[in-house]
């Protein structure tokens, strides 16, 4: 009774720390990537990406009522329910470890537990439980509203329930922690598919405790057969009950004529049925296996079946409706994520690969008015160079040059099969899993991206043991993000490894195949085709988990040492101090500088801008993930500029979408776009290739638009398969302007109308349209000026369909505005439409305690800092340019007073010389010497970083960063010179010559 009653006060004890560590540490508001989403979905339920997270959505929902209707604090709430969830997380760990380590001590299940064993085993779940609060992966993920936190959870239940299960295997009614498994199974599909990949070792703890003999060929049976279940739940259950469910839909609506959903109802009926009448003829002929296992399938239907929640919201049609899945055909693509392609797993093509062959595969159905249409076939392609198990399988451009750079291929050679296995070994396991291993249980320099180098410190792993001879840049050393953890948590979990393995085998067995398959299994099947864009370390956590398990058992193992010299009782509690002072509080005080989010505001501010920075009812468009999902967060939560129009271009691919853009959304206003559905509808107009017409000059828009969606055959090309299809006949275009619109619309003011062009003209640059760029064009020729047509500054030029020397920013925008080309402009994409900018920077931006913050993130740093030097770069050029100094004084000053002094990259560092530049120009010498000096201490600190690794050996040495760093000493000794800074360019000009012959022997090798 003691020990039971100890064991649920320390796991409830480790649920309040675990718990008041991530409020403290909170996010106030939404944070990067797909939080600003998935608040949004929840808060307004509606429909997210694929493939559907229903569960955390009802539970978002609900944490995001605490509110109580102040909705700038929703996400406060909902990243509350993260840290809650996260703190149960540890909580379950905390009984597994306690439940794992009484096994390795005791010899019978019911041997009392004496004081040194109480101590022990106690001692062996705080250590592991709360070394695991504080590693950088999972503390990441339970301060935001993001999935992780609560699948992290539904697998420390199940694995803590598998363990209840077995200590309890042989009393009567202990299958009901089997079901209850299979139900959290089945609610955790509809929060992340993660927890699926505990069941090979719940399958494992089954085996051992129910087969009457273990034996090594057995136990790699239930290991396949734990696969197998595996298999059955992913692709059987989850995936084709809805493509069943959506065949069924077709007949009862095609054949019979009933209405859509008809077929997939009975279908969902008749298995209801089934398994009642399995669990019936189970019971009445006494069959427990088969009624154990029909009652697991039932439960986790039952929790599958949160996703009716998906076509249920689909059909309300909310603002948020991805891929608007309201039929099972759609909802089977949804779930099964086909919009992002798939990846070869066992057999497939290298990148250099041929095509020798296609076959037409399924048909792909849409719905229509009132049945399922063909909207084509799925194309099966043929190659002349396949493996088994394929690796590097793309042919993207970028993805091959990587390849080739990252295996030292040289230009020509094909690759082999070892190529293929170094790939995977070096890049998709080290790179990509085991160097965030390392993260969290060794130490980590900084948190930028390192997927590009094992030799760079960006991104990189160090015990910080030896870092004192590196000579390390301060950026590096000074940053709340370098946490050297001296590698003492692996040290203890490797020596609670290798305990567990010596002492217990079996239960070893499954800890490593919880490790295993949620860790480097994962790595297998989804087969990562190139740099992602982000870090992916968050998609491992399970792995880490299961880790920590041993770094929880090492104080056991550490003990049984130490009692070679000392009693039983001094070792267990010395053990536990040491392992608790060398793990949880060593990461505790190296990692909360990197993860206390309580100030930080820049996703919801950076959104705002975006917002801000638009005119009235104006259409934005966006691309990333960072500059479209706090965007949504601040419309569809805080209601901030709801009349702006977001529209994702990487989405208006999707027929759903832009079927979407034609209705009013918040205030806004249906989207110019006149195309009717049956133009633009799955399989119709996919692509548009360009055949030159070789016609005279550039042709209207609009009447390039009517003639690609044209259905005259006259305007249309023959294939030789004797089918019909449009073609783009020139890519020179131009839209002739009204000057009386563009003023009367308020695109510009009265005294700009000099400026107007007569025409706009610019080049397509794809050789074929894509259904955004059909929609796009719409808008253009249909438009007339009524909406104002943005872009945000983050797209890529890709995006711009050629319409730069037309795009001024006004913020974080750009603005389409038909001025007269400025040809004399290097940089067509640093035009500002200088006083409407200066307005919206000056008097409605926010800064999201840039300068103030405890922490800024790795987006923060580096994807938005730079966007905000670059900002006011440009509209204080170009208010000097235009004779505003007064006002450009102005904007500088604001620019000092909001943002941090720091450098993110060596790029950023030239960035600001210019800004340093113009503080001169503006007299502002004190401002223009401290920024000019920060900006040479960062230089410096980066040669002679580079300096000691030439002097060393070579290895790691980064000539780009030399090249820049010599360049920004060059360029600010030349400005001194030039505007009579002698102190300033004596010093410059001094490190420069200094830096050069230190650099001599390698800058010669570039030249």
């Amino acid at each position: 009774m003691q020990y039971k009653k100890i064991n649920n006060l320390l796991g409830w004890l480790c649920f309040v720390i675990a718990s008041v560590t991530y409020i403290l540490t909170l996010e106030p508001s939404v944070s990067f990537w797909d939080c600003g989403e998935f608040i949004s979905c929840a808060y307004r339920l509606q429909v997210a990406h694929q493939p559907g997270y229903p569960v955390f959505a009802m539970l978002g929902k609900l944490f995001s009522l605490l509110s109580f209707g102040n909705n700038a604090k929703v996400p406060y709430y909902t990243n509350m329910g993260s840290a809650i969830a996260s703190g149960a997380t540890i909580m379950f760990l905390f009984w597994t470890i306690t439940a794992l380590a009484k096994k390795l001590l005791l010899n019978k299940r019911d041997d009392v537990v004496d004081q040194t064993n109480l101590i022990l085993i106690m001692g062996a779940g705080l250590v592991g439980a709360l070394a695991f609060t504080y590693t950088d992966t999972f503390w990441f993920s339970a301060v935001e509203t993001i999935v992780f936190a609560l699948s992290s959870l539904c697998t420390a239940i199940v694995f803590w329930a598998i363990l209840k299960w077995d200590a309890h295997a042989d009393e009567k009614g202990a299958d009901k922690w089997l079901i209850f498994i299979a139900y959290v199974i089945g609610l955790s599909i509809g929060i992340h598919l993660l927890n699926l990949l505990t069941i090979p070792a719940l399958a494992i703890v089954y085996f051992f405790r129910r087969s009457k003999k273990v034996t090594v060929s057995n136990g790699i049976l239930a290991i396949l057969a734990g696969i197998v279940i595996l298999g059955l739940v992913q692709y059987g259950i989850r995936g084709y009950t809805i493509k069943f469910a959506a065949y069924f839909d077709l007949f009862f609506v095609n054949t019979l004529g009933l209405g859509f959903g008809s077929g997939a109802l009975f279908f969902v009926l008749l298995i209801v049925a089934a398994l009642v009448a399995g669990i019936v003829y189970s019971i009445r002929n006494n069959k427990p296996v088969l009624n154990l296992a029909l009652l697991c399938v039932s439960f986790i239907y039952l929790g599958y079946s949160s996703f009716a929640y998906i076509p249920i919201r689909a059909t309300a049609n909310p603002d948020l409706n991805n891929s608007h899945p309201d039929n099972a055909f759609t909802l089977y693509g949804y779930l099964n994520r086909i919009q992002y392609g798939e990846n070869p797993l066992l057999f497939g093509q290298y990148y250099d690969a041929q095509v020798t062959g296609q076959k037409d595969g399924n048909i792909i159905y849409r719905k229509g008015k009132t049945k399922y249409e063909n909207a084509g076939k799925k194309t099966d392609y043929e190659y002349d160079h396949t493996t088994f198990l394929p690796r590097m399988y793309s042919a993207e451009a970028q993805d091959v040059q990587f390849y080739k750079e990252w295996l030292k291929i040289p230009e020509g050679q094909a690759p082999t099969f070892t190529d293929n296995l170094k790939w995977m070994f070096s890049w998709q396991m080290y790179q990509m899993y085991w160097r965030y291993f390392m993260w969290n249980f060794v130490g980590r320099y900084n948190d930028a991206d390192g997927q590009q180098s094992t030799e760079s410190i960006d991104g990189n792993w160090t015990t910080g043991i030896f870092d004192g001879s590196k000579h390390l840049p301060k950026s590096v050393t000074g940053a709340v993000t370098y946490t050297p953890l001296y590698a003492l948590p692996l040290i203890i979990g490797l020596i609670g490894a290798a305990y567990h393995f010596t002492r217990k085998q079996k239960d070893a067995l499954v800890v490593l195949l919880l490790f295993f398959f949620t860790g480097l299994a994962i790595v297998l099947y989804v087969n990562q085709a190139n740099v992602q864009p982000r870090e992916r370390d968050y998609s491992y956590v399970g792995s880490f988990y299961a880790f920590a398990i041993w770094i929880g058992l090492g104080v056991i193992a550490i003990a049984e040492g130490a009692r070679k010299f000392l009693d039983g009782k001094t070792a267990a509690i010395g053990s536990t101090v040491i392992c608790l002072l060398a793990a949880p509080v060593l990461l505790a005080s190296k990692e909360w500088g990197d993860h206390d989010r309580s100030t930080k505001l820049t996703p919801h501010d950076m959104a705002y801008n975006y917002l801000i920075s638009c005119p009235p009812n104006a259409i934005l468009f966006t691309y990333g993930d960072n500059d479209t999902y706090s965007l949504w967060y601040d419309q569809e939560v805080e209601g901030i500029r709801p009349d702006v129009r977001i529209v994702n271009l990487s989405l208006f691919t999707g027929d759903w979408y832009i079927r979407q853009m034609q209705g009013k959304m918040n205030q806004s206003e249906p989207l110019p776009i006149t195309m009717p559905y049956d133009k633009y509808k799955e399989g119709v107009r996919d692509a548009i290739y360009y055949s030159d017409r070789k016609l005279d000059g550039p042709q209207e828009v609009k009447e390039v638009f009517d003639f690609i969606t044209s259905d005259d055959k006259a305007a249309q090309v023959e294939y030789q398969s004797g089918d019909y299809g449009n073609y783009m006949p020139t890519k020179n275009l131009k839209l002739t302007i009204n000057p009386e619109e563009v003023v009367s619309n308020g695109v510009i003011t009265p005294d700009q109308k000099s400026r107007l062009a007569t025409t706009m003209d610019w080049k397509f640059p794809p050789n074929y349209v894509t259904k955004e760029n059909l929609a796009i064009l719409d808008i253009l020729a249909h438009n007339h000026w009524k909406r104002p047509i943005c872009f945000t500054t983050t797209i890529g030029n890709e995006n711009l369909i050629g319409l730069q020397p037309y795009l001024y920013k006004e913020g974080f925008t750009y603005h389409l505005i038909p001025f007269q080309k400025d040809t004399t402009i290097r940089d067509q994409l640093s035009k500002t439409n200088t006083l409407v900018m200066y307005n919206n920077i000056m008097t409605k931006f926010k800064f999201g305690n840039f300068k103030t913050a405890k922490y800024l993130d790795h987006e923060s740093t580096s994807m938005f800092y730079p966007v905000m030097v670059t900002t006011f770069s440009d509209l204080i050029q170009n208010l000097m340019k235009e004779g505003h100094n007064d006002l450009a004084l102005k904007a500088l000053h604001k620019y000092d007073q909001e943002m941090p002094d720091i450098n993110p990259y060596i790029d950023i560092a030239g960035r600001k010389m210019f800004l340093a530049q113009m503080a001169f120009q503006l007299n502002d010498v004190v401002l223009g010497t401290r920024m000019m000096t920060n900006i040479d201490n960062y230089a410096v600190d980066q040669l002679d970083y580079n300096y000691h690794l030439l002097s060393s050996n070579g290895s790691g040495l980064d000539m780009r960063n030399v090249q820049i760093s010599l360049q920004v000493l060059n360029g600010m000794a030349d400005f001194a010179k030039d505007n009579n800074q002698t102190g300033l360019f004596k010093k410059f000009d001094g490190q420069l010559k200094d830096y050069v012959k230190k650099f001599q022997p390698v800058l010669g090798s570039q030249q």
